[in-house]
């Protein structure tokens, strides 16, 4: 692998207004030379061992208020070992936060801009305490998913080193395809199948990076885009889908990549059942009553997952690739 920084303007939009007092923000061309130096060897080390799948140097490097989010952690490192396969690690940005002067933990935001005032960032933290951050972003050039590695870093004066406070990996293309593809592709479809149009642009929006707390002009054309489709799908909800002799009712439907492949999640209300064969029955027939009402949802996306909910629970059934799901 190797290593090299590159700053790019890459968001995700993430409507947060609430904003802390006294918080700053550097990016990496007008960090002090020492905060970058040290930034930059701490978020290698990290990388590297992400990439080499070495969970002991990641836990090592830590920061103790974060011990007890290991667990997520650990599955995220895990989760980066196919997603940057076949790639080269190389550093697209780095912020540098200071939110030091703050009394006590608050929803934060951080308004960055590079020298030159040609890159407009806003970095949103929920309950961010008091202290010195940094994040940084990471891509998997040439593999076959494109993977993006996010880091928070967190100063630890106590150690007098950065210690990692937060990770976050996801694949930067799907199908074969970038969140740009799914752009233009979302663009094309916004009259002609408005379904199919607005889950390409949550697509488009959630390849663009590993984190949803930043934003950018970029990404808030893309969102704005997205509000214009009418009738819009995030509208029709709770809706209720006729099939066979029952209806049922689907609360919501999300983009899934947990798969790594182009996927929407349907949540729907659960009859109840417990058997495992009957719960996959209940789910393909929802599955087939969702594909019923959006035919174009077939043939712009993998698959289907089914998520039951009972009692306020959510339960994931099972993935079907579209060829599997009865017509």
């Amino acid at each position: 692998m190797c290593f090299r920084w590159k700053a790019v303007a890459a968001a995700v939009l993430l409507a947060t207004p609430v904003a802390g007092l006294a918080a700053t923000c550097a990016m990496q061309d007008e960090m002090p030379a020492a905060d970058q130096a040290a930034i930059a060897n701490a978020g290698q080390q990290l990388l590297q061992a992400i990439a080499g799948q070495d969970e002991t140097t990641v836990k090592a490097a830590l920061l103790p208020a974060e011990a007890g989010a290991w667990n997520g952690i650990q599955a995220a490192v895990q989760q980066a070992g196919p997603l940057i396969g076949g790639g080269h690690v190389q550093f697209r940005d780095a912020f540098l936060l200071d939110a030091s002067s703050q009394p006590a933990a608050a929803d934060t935001e951080f308004f960055c801009s590079n020298a030159g005032a040609t890159m407009n960032i806003t970095l949103s933290m929920h309950d961010l305490p008091p202290g010195r951050y940094a994040v940084l972003l990471a891509d998997a050039l040439g593999a076959p998913l494109a993977g993006q590695i996010g880091l928070v870093l967190a100063w630890n004066a106590a150690a007098s080193q950065w210690q990692l406070a937060g990770l976050s990996v996801r694949p930067g293309a799907l199908d074969g395809h970038d969140g740009v593809w799914y752009w233009k592709r979302a663009r094309s479809l916004a009259t002609a199948d408005p379904w199919s149009a607005w889950y390409d642009y949550d697509l488009a929006a959630y390849l663009q990076l590993p984190f949803d707390f930043i934003s950018s002009p970029n990404l808030l054309k893309l969102r704005q885009e997205q509000q214009q489709i009418n009738p819009a799908p995030h509208n029709a909800f709770p809706l209720t889908l006729p099939q066979g002799d029952r209806a049922w009712k689907i609360d919501a439907v999300n983009v899934d990549a947990s798969l790594r492949e182009p996927d929407l999640a349907v949540v729907y209300e659960s009859t109840g059942v417990t058997d495992p064969a009957a719960l996959r029955t209940e789910a393909a027939s929802v599955m087939t009553a969702f594909l019923k009402a959006q035919p174009g949802i077939r043939a712009n996306f993998h698959g289907l997952w089914a998520v039951a909910v009972k009692n306020g629970q959510r339960t994931p059934v099972m993935e079907l690739p579209m060829a599997q799901i009865p017509q």
